[in-house]
């Protein structure tokens, strides 16, 4: 008779084996982004590609710890629809927003930052 034998019917318990094999590939994949993110020059990753890698591989996280940890692997499929949903709509909203930052740019860039000082003061003087 196992240990599992007088739990009710809707436990799922899952293997320490399992568990420990998802906590450490957790603790690689944490140290594979600060690598990624922190040396992304020296292994030949160009600056503009780190940042989707690192979110690539939290979402990845993400993933491993809901659906182990939080048993959803083993539930019904619309927990899991529900949770993959919000992931899309996250990163449609981040898109989004990406996508407006390109018209601003040319004002960004051309903004003189010595007139600091002086619309300080005009505002200064105006209060």
């Amino acid at each position: 008779m196992s240990d599992h034998d007088n739990l009710p019917s809707f436990c799922h318990p899952a293997a320490p084996k399992l568990l420990f094999g998802v906590f450490f590939a957790l603790i690689f994949l944490t140290i594979f982004t600060v690598v990624t993110s922190a040396s992304g020059k020296w292994l030949g990753i160009p600056p503009a590609f780190t940042f989707p890698i690192a979110m690539m591989i939290a979402t990845l996280k993400g993933f491993l710890v809901c659906a182990f940890f939080m048993h959803m692997w083993w539930d019904k499929g619309f927990n899991i629809m529900a949770f993959l949903s919000s992931i899309l709509f996250a990163a449609l909203f981040i898109s989004m927003t990406l996508m407006d930052t390109g018209h601003y740019q040319d004002a960004i860039e051309s903004y003189d930052v010595k007139q600091m000082p002086k619309v300080a003061e005009q505002l200064a003087d105006e209060a």
